[in-house]
C-alpha cells in the first residue's frame, strides 16, 4: 500500500476543518455571540435533535430561512428550505424537558460560522460549520466604540456601566439586538466580515430605525 508523502514535515492541517452539527432551521432568527436565545422545542424532529445535542457536544447551528422559503410544521416539505451561508453555533446553556417530550432551551451564542450541509441519518438536517473568517478592526476602534455606546445608552432604559476596553465588534453585536431590525436588513450586517463595516453598518441603522417612542 503506498502512501502519500507530505511536502512539509509535519504535515500542514486544515487550519478550518469544521466540525458536523445539527441545523436548527428558523425564519428571521439570528444567533449573534453572547447572546442567550430561548426557544420552544415541539416538532418531533427537533425534539430528537435536542436529545441527540444533549446526549453529545451541546451544540447546533441556528439556520436563518431565506425569505420567500415555504416552510411546514410536519417535515413534509418537497424541498428542505434555504438558510443563509452565515449561521449562528450555539451551546445549551440551560434546557427544561416538559412531560409530553417538548423542550424549552436556552442557547448561548458562540460566534459566527460558515456552513455548509452535509447528509443526515437523522429526522433533522447536519451541517459542517466552520468559524467565518473576520477582517479585524484596524486603528479606529475608539471612534466607533465611542459611537457605539452612544447608541447602547440612548436604547436602554437605565444608564449601562460598561468596562472601557469592550471590543467594538461585541458593542455592535449588542446595539444590533435592541434594534429588532427586519430580516432584510439585519442579514447583510450578520453576514458582514469586516468588524469597522459592521460597526458602521449597526450604527447607520440605528439611525434608520428609531425606537418606537422616538
Amino acid at each position: 500500500m503506498s502512501t502519500k508523502i507530505p511536502d512539509v514535515w509535519p504535515p500542514e492541517e486544515d487550519p478550518r476543518p469544521g466540525v458536523v452539527v445539527p441545523l436548527f432551521p428558523l425564519r428571521g432568527v439570528f444567533l449573534l455571540p453572547r447572546q442567550i436565545l430561548p426557544l420552544h422545542v415541539f416538532e418531533e424532529r427537533y425534539r430528537q435533535m435536542i436529545d441527540d445535542v444533549l446526549d453529545g457536544q451541546g451544540r447546533l447551528a441556528m439556520g436563518t430561512v431565506l425569505e420567500g422559503e415555504k416552510t411546514s410544521s410536519d417535515g413534509a416539505e418537497e424541498r428542505p428550505p434555504r438558510v443563509l451561508h452565515i449561521t449562528g453555533v450555539g451551546e445549551i446553556a440551560r434546557h427544561e424537558r416538559m412531560p409530553d417530550g417538548r423542550y424549552y432551551i436556552w442557547l448561548f451564542g458562540i460566534g459566527r460560522y460558515d456552513l455548509e450541509e452535509v447528509a443526515s441519518d437523522r429526522l433533522y438536517r447536519k451541517v459542517r460549520v466552520r468559524p467565518m473568517e473576520q477582517v479585524p478592526l484596524p486603528g479606529m476602534g475608539e471612534e466607533l466604540g465611542v459611537a457605539l455606546t452612544t447608541a447602547l445608552q440612548s436604547r436602554s432604559e437605565e444608564p449601562l456601566e460598561l468596562p472601557e476596553d469592550v471590543p467594538v465588534e461585541l458593542l455592535a453585536d449588542a446595539l444590533v439586538q435592541k434594534l429588532h431590525l427586519p430580516q432584510s436588513a439585519m442579514e447583510p450586517i450578520f453576514t458582514e466580515p469586516d468588524v469597522a463595516r459592521r460597526a458602521r453598518m449597526v450604527l447607520k441603522a440605528h439611525e434608520a430605525f428609531p425606537p418606537p417612542e422616538l
